[in-house]
């Protein structure tokens, strides 16, 4: 048996076909590709998926306040029908992924009106700065940036001052981290809760899932290896706690919820990640898809492990306007999900 026929047995079918289409039309980054903007229009020519993106109440774009002195920042703000999110909400500052250098409001609208959707919540989608034309750290500076303005519109987008949320794939997994450190740091504002789902948490070490899954299930070395040479073409130190937030100090964050793909280069960083939280302290809840890929997360209407991370990831954040310290509940023991998308203690 060969070592490619080994990692196709790692996935089922579904996703095996689904990585198979998505590694036919991603630019070949760092290969044959390596220009930023080359690589975002390949991206944007893509056709979209074949089914309707989830509905919600409505979607308005605004621009919002950069930081001092630094551009105005484009945001999406998603708002749940009225008639299914009575009440005060959760509201989710949420960053998209795609390695500091690609995706946009576009390309993450399904998974920031699915999180709409199915949390009842207010979701403002960011459209930072990317590298390597802004490169490290820009994209954190208007993460917080956008943070402190949606803290201070909460009440206006319906939602409770205390239910606020920082939520991120991939990169922006990595920005919610690094901004909910930063949040504690500097006196706020205050986070009820970070949805990381497979962040990117420590580019200082090779950690043994990058080579274990770094080629056969879309997201290679290749990739990960030119994204990191975007994001940090300035000169920024990889052990610097707002690049790996691994590396900084973890007490007093908020509660944490962290899903992570077993067949996924960043697999281990996320569990790590998991384990350091809950070592500082902090509750964590771990949502573990052994046979799942990095990227599957926007696809729920393909996968039902896809589909059960949404839902677990959209009960996280219900419950942090469900009932008064319900978010800090979330309790201090292992959780995962497992291939059959059943919660296990």
């Amino acid at each position: 048996m060969t070592t490619e026929h080994v990692r196709e047995d790692r996935l089922p079918p579904d996703a095996r076909q689904l990585v198979d289409l998505i590694t036919s039309v991603f630019p070949d980054l760092g290969g044959t590709v390596t220009d930023a903007a080359q690589a975002r229009r390949i991206l944007s020519a893509q056709p979209r998926p074949p089914w309707e993106p989830p509905e919600v109440g409505s979607v308005e774009d605004r621009v919002i306040p950069g930081p001092e002195g630094e551009p105005e920042i484009p945001v999406r703000i998603y708002l749940p029908d009225p008639a299914s999110a009575a009440g005060p909400r959760p509201t989710v500052l949420f960053l998209h992924g795609g390695g500091w250098v690609i995706g946009d409001l576009e390309s993450h609208d399904s998974t920031a009106r699915g999180l709409c959707r199915e949390a009842g919540a207010a979701v403002v989608a960011v459209d930072y700065r990317l590298a390597p034309e802004h490169p490290f750290p820009a994209g954190v500076r208007d993460a917080y940036a956008a943070l402190c303005w949606t803290a201070a519109h909460v009440e206006e987008l319906g939602g409770d001052p205390d239910a606020l949320v920082v939520a991120g794939d991939s990169a922006g997994g990595n920005l919610s981290a690094v901004i909910a450190q930063q949040a504690r740091d500097e006196g706020g504002p205050a986070v009820a809760l970070q949805l990381l789902i497979y962040p990117a948490t420590d580019m200082s070490r090779p950690w043994p899932s990058l080579q274990r899954n770094g080629s056969g299930f879309f997201l290679s070395l290749a990739h990960m290896k030119w994204f990191g040479q975007q994001y940090l073409a300035a000169g920024g130190d990889p052990a610097d706690p707002r690049i790996s937030p691994l590396l900084g100090e973890l007490s007093g964050l908020p509660p944490a919820h962290i899903v992570t793909a077993g067949c996924d280069p960043l697999c281990d960083e996320g569990t790590a990640y998991a384990e350091r939280l809950r070592e500082a302290g902090v509750p964590v809840t771990e949502a573990h898809f052994p046979q799942m890929f990095h990227g599957f997360f926007g696809f729920p209407q393909a996968l039902a492990d896809a589909r059960a991370a949404l839902e677990g990831a959209a009960a996280a954040i219900a419950g942090t306007a469900a009932a008064p310290g319900n978010a800090a509940n979330l309790g201090n023991g292992r959780k995962n999900i497992g291939e059959s998308g059943g919660l296990a203690g």
